[in-house]
Parts: structure tokens; C-alpha cells; sequence
């Protein structure tokens, strides 16, 4: 199944212009029956010139030549201007080509056009917010999307479209109501996208120093769905409201639900308060230490059966000024029933250095070098591949939510 989607995306144009020659024969035999005033020599002349042009452009997106291709459907054109696929098929090439302006230019005649359907007067009025939208016109391309919304509401990939770009450009309370939206006209559950939208919006007011504000937001996330996002944010108000002990609950019900999220949890209350006093931002601060605290002292099996704990574990440490007791800690669990990634290799290989255990060094870093691959970056989407040191709950390339993974830097 993969491989024949693979194919038709890659053959997506030369598959859009053999059914532009389908609906050209169709358009002609439509004619033919109802009596268009035109000979019929001429009528089947008009024909065979435009399955020549169409034949010819289909082979040429084939062999991947647009330009060509664009030429004969130019041609086309001037042969039968009344021929609305050809238009289509233009504007759409034109876009795929880069050649925006053009796109657009086409699109608008089409919808200029005093003979033409609805559908199709509506069909124009979407390519044309795409052309909008792939020409990084954003402000033109939301106000046709929401055009064709006028016209009708049932437009799954306008609202879609709709909520990406809101949420690109983090216009939250927008990306929110269009997420509704779209659950209403669609078939997919977009409870953990709303979830997560709602966090982004509890994050501004937690900036903003407006904590009544982030914890209703926050409340509405969890109605939603339980996201991991939305667990870290209410793990970090409650830290700053000063809920230690709740806070350590929280701490330790996320790191056995999402053992892997470990790093993330801690560089989420890592960062400092933005707004508030010295001394608000002080007691965050202490706060953050005893969580910390709290966390290198876990002795749970569970727990440090995790690689993503026990290298959370031995980072913080470091970063404590304790490399001992990061050894320590590593040297147990690579000597034990665990196996050691790549990452815990290199991680132990700088330990042995830092402590001056450099024969022991040499000989990991002997073994690790027969089979080594070194991380670019921390982060990267499971769904895309997408590569970032910074973390993201929403992809910036395939914009799917919480598709983050982690690779431990080295």
C-alpha cells in the first residue's frame, strides 16, 4: 500500500492530466449530444488538436518537464478557450512550478468569469487561497479561506488549512476555534490538538504572570485530553504556586506514565519565571532545586529501569558540580542487566575523561567507534523526521502534534 502512494504522489500531475484528457472526452461527447452549434468536422478538428496538446503534456509531466507540459496546456487553451479543466490544470501547474502570480492570475479570471457553475466559481475561489497560501500571501490566503467558508461551512481542507496557519503564526485563540470546527465537519478526534493549543495558550498567560487566566486555559486542556504538554505546564504552576508536595506527585506520576519525556519535564521548570518580583522569581527558583533534589534521590526500580531517567539523572548531576556520583550512578547501570545505547556510551566515555579515567575512556571509546552514529540534533519528529534542538509539541514541518522524540546529544 505504501509503495502504490509513494508512486501516485510522485506521478501526481501526470495522473491529474490523463483525467483532464478523460474529462476533455467527456465535455466533447456532452457536446456532441446536445447540439452545440459548431460543424461537426469542426467540433471533432477542436477535438483531436486538444487530445494531441493533452497527450503531449501528459508525457512531458511524466519525464518531469513543467515547463513543456505548461506550454501545451497553453495551447490548449488557444484552441478552445471555453475548456474550464484546462484552466485548472494551468493554474495548478503554474503553482507547482513556483510561478505564483500567475496561479493567481488565472484563478481570478475564472471566477471573473460571468458563464461559469458555482462549483466550479467555488472551486476557483479554494485554488486560489492555495495559491495565496503557497506564495506566503497569509493575510490574503485566510481571507479567501474563509471566502469559501461563506459559501460553505463543509470545507474540511479549508478549515485545515485554516488552523495551520494560524497555529504557524500562534494566533492561538483562532487555531482553537478552527480546531472545533474541524472536528465537526471531520471524522478524526482533534481532542489532543485542542489540548495541546489550549497549553500554548496557558503558556502566554504563565509568561504574562497571569496565573488565573493559565489555569483556566490549563483546566480546559485536561477536558479535552490528558496531554503530556498539559501535564508539564500543570507541573510547573503548581511549582510556582508553591504546591511542593503536589508537585512531586505530579513529577512522579508523569515520569511512570512518560518515562521518556524526563529531559523535557526538566527543561520545562529549568526555565526562569518572565514577569513577577525578585523574590517570586527567587522562590521559583528554590522550588525547581528541591524538585530537582527530589528526582537525583528516587530510588524506584521502575523508574531507573528507563535510559531517559538515568541520563536525566546523570546530566543533572553533572550540571550540579557531582560527576562522581553521575559515575557512579552511570557505572551501574552499565554494568548491569541494562543495555546501553550509543548516547549512554558517549555519556560515560565524558565521564571517564572528566575523572581522569583515561585508559578506561580509550577502551569504550574503541568499542563505540565500530558502531557509532552521531546525533545532529536532540529532537526529532517520529512522524517526518523533522531535526530541532528545540522542543516542539507541534512539528514546524509536517505540523503533526506531539510527534517529538528524543536523541541524546553527544
Amino acid at each position: 500500500m505504501d509503495f502504490y502512494v509513494a508512486w501516485f504522489q510522485d506521478h501526481l500531475l501526470a495522473v491529474v492530466a490523463v483525467a483532464l484528457t478523460l474529462i476533455l472526452i467527456y465535455h466533447y461527447l456532452i457536446e456532441r449530444e446536445s447540439g452545440v452549434k459548431l460543424s461537426k468536422r469542426y467540433r471533432n478538428s477542436i477535438f483531436e488538436a486538444q487530445s494531441k496538446v493533452f497527450l503531449n503534456a501528459t508525457q512531458y509531466l511524466i519525464s518531469g518537464n513543467k515547463d513543456l507540459a505548461i506550454k501545451e496546456f497553453l495551447n490548449a487553451v488557444d484552441i478552445n478557450r471555453e475548456t474550464i479543466e484546462t484552466y485548472f490544470a494551468l493554474g495548478g501547474l503554474f503553482r507547482s512550478n513556483g510561478e505564483i502570480e500567475k496561479a493567481i492570475s488565472i484563478h481570478r479570471s475564472l471566477i471573473a468569469r460571468e458563464n461559469i457553475s458555482e462549483s466550479n466559481r467555488l472551486r476557483a475561489l479554494k485554488e486560489l487561497a492555495v495559491d495565496f497560501d503557497k506564495g506566503g500571501f497569509i493575510d490574503k490566503a485566510i481571507e479567501t479561506y474563509k471566502d469559501v467558508l461563506k459559501i460553505n461551512r463543509d470545507q474540511y481542507e479549508v478549515i485545515h488549512s485554516l488552523c495551520r496557519i494560524y497555529e504557524d503564526i500562534e494566533d492561538w485563540d483562532e487555531a482553537y476555534n478552527y480546531r472545533i470546527m474541524l472536528s465537526k465537519v471531520g471524522h478524526e478526534n482533534q481532542a489532543e490538538t485542542i489540548s495541546h493549543i489550549l497549553v500554548q495558550k496557558a503558556k502566554i498567560y504563565f509568561n504574562g504572570g497571569e496565573y488565573a487566566k493559565c489555569t483556566e486555559d490549563l483546566e480546559d486542556a485536561f477536558r479535552f485530553a490528558p496531554s503530556v504538554s498539559a501535564k508539564i505546564m500543570r507541573l510547573r504552576l503548581h511549582l510556582h504556586n508553591g504546591a511542593l508536595e503536589s508537585s512531586k506527585s505530579l513529577l512522579l506520576e508523569l515520569l511512570k506514565e512518560h518515562p521518556m519525556y524526563a529531559s523535557f519535564i526538566f527543561e520545562s521548570l529549568a526555565e526562569p519565571l518572565r514577569t513577577g518580583s525578585d523574590e517570586e522569581k527567587d522562590n521559583y527558583s528554590k522550588r525547581f532545586a528541591l524538585i530537582k533534589e527530589y528526582f537525583l534521590a528516587m530510588d524506584d526500580k521502575e523508574l531507573l529501569s528507563s535510559p531517559s531517567v538515568i541520563l536525566s539523572k546523570v546530566r543533572l548531576l553533572k550540571k550540579s558540580g557531582d560527576p562522581e556520583m553521575a559515575y557512579s550512578l552511570l557505572n551501574e547501570w552499565m554494568n548491569g542487566d541494562g543495555k546501553p545505547n550509543e548516547a549512554m556510551k558517549a555519556e560515560y566515555i565524558n565521564l571517564l575523561i572528566e575523572l581522569g579515567k583515561k585508559d578506561e575512556a580509550l577502551a569504550e571509546v574503541k568499542g563505540l567507534l565500530q558502531n557509532f552514529h552521531q546525533s545532529l540534533t536532540k529532537h526529532y519528529c517520529k512522524s517526518c523526521g523533522y531535526n530541532s534542538d528545540d522542543i516542539f509539541w507541534r512539528c514546524p514541518q509536517c505540523h503533526e502534534w506531539e510527534t517529538i522524540q528524543f536523541r541524546w546529544k553527544v
